[in-house]
Order: C-alpha cells, then sequence, then structure tokens
C-alpha cells in the first residue's frame, strides 16, 4: 500500500510524482474509449439505437433502424459491444451501427 508520502520516477514525463497520482494515470491509460456511429463516447449501462438494419447471424432475425437497446456493456474491444435483447440471447454489436440515446 501506497501514501502520497511516497514519490516514485515516471519514465514518460522524466518526473517524481505521488505513487498514487502514478497509478490513477496508469490506469487511465489503458482504458479504451469506445465511440458510437456520431463521436459519442459510450459507456458501461447507456441505451444506444441502431442506424442500420442488422441481419442477426444464427437467430435467423433482422434488426431494424431504430430498434433501442438497453443497458449496453464495453467487451474491452475498440469495436465492439455486449448487447441485451430480449428476442437474442449473446448479441454483440460494433460501435459504428449505434449511435447513444
Amino acid at each position: 500500500m501506497t501514501s502520497d508520502n511516497d514519490y516514485v520516477y515516471d519514465e514518460e514525463s522524466g518526473e517524481w510524482m505521488p505513487a498514487s497520482e502514478l497509478a490513477s494515470r496508469n490506469a487511465a491509460a489503458g482504458q479504451v474509449e469506445i465511440r458510437d456511429s456520431v463521436g459519442n463516447i459510450l459507456h458501461d449501462g447507456d441505451q444506444v439505437v441502431l442506424v442500420k438494419d442488422l441481419d442477426v447471424k444464427g437467430a435467423g432475425k433482422t434488426l431494424k433502424v431504430g430498434t433501442v437497446i438497453k443497458s449496453i456493456r464495453l467487451t474491452g474491444d475498440p469495436q465492439e459491444i455486449d448487447c441485451r435483447h430480449e428476442a437474442i440471447k449473446g448479441l454483440v454489436l460494433r460501435a459504428e451501427f449505434v449511435r447513444k440515446r
């Protein structure tokens, strides 16, 4: 456990800084920003709307433009989001086909 009294050398910036500040900076750098079709940043739990008709492989269904997807989950992949839809289980969509609601 580190306190603000512990200073560490940051190789990237060439500065000494509190260990807690360096840890938070490194954690923020590891996160991937996922953006929708118009450039809005997506977060876990957001609602999105489809901007294109999509044929869902394996389900034999087509999701139409304007379909609302509630409670998305980010997967860590820069372009994929995990979605919940009542008719399709395990739905994964590309962020380029949705717009934040």
